[in-house]
């Protein structure tokens, strides 16, 4: 394959996907706030996410763009983050979608985030692509925006593909730092009442999803999380288990509203209950190397 294009690509998911496809384009091109500049045979171009500078030229005959581009959400739901969130979003998937229109050759396949936090609070019903249930929050009505942002605009010469994602767990960034850290000084017990699902990747399935999904040329919307959600409870037992500290205090939901405070992040991000399943995937015939838990706990934390 000739060129990869990963908008917003200097963050964790970035680098896994840098990694996973150093060696299968011949040139990989990150839009990126930072300066243009060239590191490792890796191209960084300068990008403000929201209008044309000269990076859009990029696009021109690439084979693969990637959209990784949006503000965390791990921080607190104020009315100016909360803005921050949905616009990072709508505006750089928005300027895209122009940059390709313009394009006289533009990528063949663009694989745009999302989130599998699409879908309801779910204790009860696992969530596909074809019956799962949207629901009514802040996030959601951010994932439904951007989704929208993404398809509204045909592109008759680029696939499109919006990317489900749960939480991927990586051992250099992401979820699984802060969550291996508090089991290890003995916080490692439930959040909440810890009967919530958790949705989850391991980050080589993640990179080896993304692989997949453009070698089948899959379209369309696509859940990249792992085939076993697992409830709080059990995942918290289970990273216990993994780092070998002997037991966890549990954090009731008082208790995570305090410390959220402190470490400006919001308890939904923990007390939401996702409940997905990969039916797309698993139906086109991918094979997860890490589907359950303790496997992904062991590989993680393995030095």
């Amino acid at each position: 394959m000739k060129k990869l294009i990963i908008a917003a690509g200097t963050g964790f998911l970035g680098q896994v996907l840098v990694n996973q496809f150093k060696n299968k384009f011949e040139e990989i091109v990150i839009l990126t706030r930072g300066k243009s500049q060239t590191i490792d045979g890796i191209k960084y171009v300068n990008w403000n996410a929201r209008t044309f500078s000269g990076w859009e030229s990029e696009l021109e005959n690439a084979t693969v763009l990637i959209n990784l581009a949006g503000k965390s959400v791990d921080c607190r739901y104020t009315k100016a983050n909360k803005q921050e969130i949905l616009l990072s979003r709508i505006e750089s998937t928005k300027i895209l979608n122009k940059a390709v229109l313009n394009c006289k050759n533009p990528p063949k396949h663009w694989l745009n985030s999302s989130t599998s936090t699409i879908y309801r609070f779910s204790l009860d019903k696992q969530m596909d692509e074809v019956d799962g249930e949207i629901g009514n929050d802040f996030s959601i009505n951010v994932a439904l925006s951007w989704e929208k942002a993404f398809f509204k605009t045909e592109t008759p010469n680029t696939l499109k593909t919006a990317l489900r994602t749960s939480i991927v767990l990586g051992k250099n960034g992401g979820a699984f730092i802060p969550l291996k850290t508090l089991a290890k000084i003995g916080f490692g017990g439930k959040q909440g009442k810890g009967n919530q699902f958790i949705s989850w990747i391991h980050e080589d399935d993640f990179a080896n999803a993304i692989d997949f999904i453009i070698e089948k040329e899959i379209t369309g919307v696509i859940n990249i999380v792992s085939p076993q959600p697992i409830r709080n409870a059990d995942f918290m037992q289970k990273l216990r288990k993994a780092v070998g500290f002997p037991f966890g205090i549990p954090m009731n939901a008082f208790l995570l509203e305090i410390g959220s405070f402190f470490i400006r992040t919001e308890t939904e991000l923990v007390l939401k209950s996702r409940n997905v399943i990969p039916k797309r995937l698993l139906e086109n015939g991918f094979e997860f190397k890490f589907g359950d838990i303790d496997k992904a706990f062991k590989n993680l934390l393995r030095k």
